[in-house]
């Protein structure tokens, strides 16, 4: 059976998720959209055309899958996130306020009309739409629970002059949140980004939104659990956690083919062997970078299988370093992209060398993978702190006095992982944790159908 899926008779509930075009946004909703259908709701998930012609596996399942232009031509970067999220805030009520009109004013659609719209954190425009049309509304926030925290602290923080009204840090004091949650150090501010004032100022406003979006919101829905941070659920009065999200063999919103041929290789290694080294969606190494990297990997000496994206490198060209690619033919296996739940559920695993991104995170917890954590932007470094110094499940690559996370360190990390029974016990107990929360009867199932039931028409 079914992760939270439940007997439901009944079909009339509606819901029309907006999420932002980014990969480690897209994912999370498609997970959450699947649930929802288990639970009995007919779903629509709204995305951008590009980002529509680049999910590798739109055409299964049950959900469907809406896209709206983004308001960009086809030759403009869609990796400058202003020019983006500009023209999206431009462009996108449009579509999706004329989706809503065309759904719900169409009379065979019945008990079939939109009951609720569930709206990413940084599309709160979608939520004053449904407000507009009388819909219930729901915020899906895909971040850590620490990450919202700072969000709703944001004035407080300005008002004990920690940071000015533009986001730069003014106190270098550590920031308690909640009782129960890590402490904020203010580099693990989202937006901090102090070698690029323009970018810091414009990350500080797409977290400032979120507030706002929270303030639209009749529910909070968040990929986390119970067992994960009990004082998330006092953050906010109608929050609902519903992690972990894990496809479970669903299509995820990939945008990017998975190569499934990693899966025989990895039944070929020795058990808790392989170290699989993944940097998400958005990660850029330096070609210099790239190398320590790649040779870190070689001298460990352990089998490893790489994501290497084709921008994984500056320039969009991963150039190995001189030989490395035959030295290693023997223990290691590269790939554009893997199939990373199966990857981590793998007896072969020994750990994961992560970016530390949220998504990334739950997956490794719910498989009780061990973490070599190297955050590369935003919410990873608070998501890093977590995993290192509050759950324990993992350690920290260090740079050098050049800003360079050496071969040597790598080496020296693997090694100091993977002889921590420690670690390794504490990995195992957050799995039994992510487990239970998501079978029936537990914490994360209950909420799901609390939500579904709360949105019906």
């Amino acid at each position: 059976m079914d992760l939270f899926s439940v007997s439901n008779g009944s079909n009339n509930a509606h819901v029309l998720l907006v999420s932002y075009p980014a990969q480690g946004h897209v994912a999370p909703f498609m997970k959450l959209s699947h649930l929802l259908s288990a639970c009995g709701a007919k779903v629509t998930l709204v995305t951008t055309q590009s980002k529509h012609a680049r999910i590798v596996d739109q055409e299964q399942g049950p959900v469907s899958i809406v896209s709206v232009p983004d308001g960009l031509e086809s030759e403009d970067d869609r990796k400058d996130v202003t020019k983006l999220s500009q023209s999206i805030i431009r462009v996108m009520p449009v579509y999706v306020e004329e989706l809503i009109k065309k759904i719900n004013q169409n009379e065979e659609q019945g008990d079939q009309k939109i009951t609720c719209v569930v709206a990413d954190s940084l599309c709160g425009w979608a939520l004053e739409l449904a407000d507009k049309f009388g819909i219930k509304r729901a915020m899906f926030f895909t971040a850590a629970p620490g990450s919202l925290a700072l969000t709703l602290h944001i004035p407080k923080l300005i008002q004990a002059g920690i940071i000015n009204l533009d986001g730069a840090v003014r106190k270098n004091d550590n920031v308690e949140l909640s009782p129960n949650l890590p402490t904020l150090s203010p580099a693990e501010f989202m937006w901090n980004n102090p070698g690029h004032p323009s970018l810091q100022k414009i990350m500080f406003e797409y977290v400032k939104s979120v507030n706002q979006t929270v303030e639209l919101s009749d529910w909070v829905l968040c990929n986390w659990f119970q067992g994960l941070d009990p004082s998330a659920d006092h953050l906010l009065p109608n929050i609902i956690p519903v992690g972990p999200l894990l496809a479970n063999g669903k299509p995820s919103g990939n945008f990017w083919s998975e190569d499934l041929t990693c899966l025989s290789w990895l039944d070929r290694q020795p058990p808790g062997s392989v170290i699989y080294a993944a940097f998400g969606s958005t990660s850029v190494f330096s070609q210099h970078q790239f190398n320590e990297l790649a040779l870190g990997l070689e001298l460990v000496g352990r089998p490893f299988l790489w994501v290497v994206r084709p921008d994984l490198s500056n320039g969009n060209s991963n150039d190995y370093p001189n030989g490395f690619t035959q030295s290693v033919a023997n223990i290691g296996r590269m790939v554009q992209w893997a199939p990373q739940e199966k990857v981590l559920a793998h007896p072969s695993l020994a750990c994961y060398l992560t970016h530390c991104g949220w998504n990334s995170t739950m997956e490794g917890l719910s498989m009780g993978v061990p973490f070599l954590c190297w955050p590369y932007c935003a919410d990873q470094f608070y998501n890093k702190s977590c995993i290192c110094e509050d759950w324990k499940v993992g350690l920290c690559l260090s740079k050098d006095e050049n800003g360079i996370i050496t071969r040597h360190e790598i080496k020296k990390k693997v090694e100091e992982l993977l002889s921590s029974d420690g670690i390794r016990k504490n990995a195992l107990n957050m799995k039994a944790l992510a487990q239970e929360s998501v079978s029936p009867g537990g914490s994360s199932s209950k909420s799901l159908e609390y939500f579904v039931n709360q949105i019906k028409g």
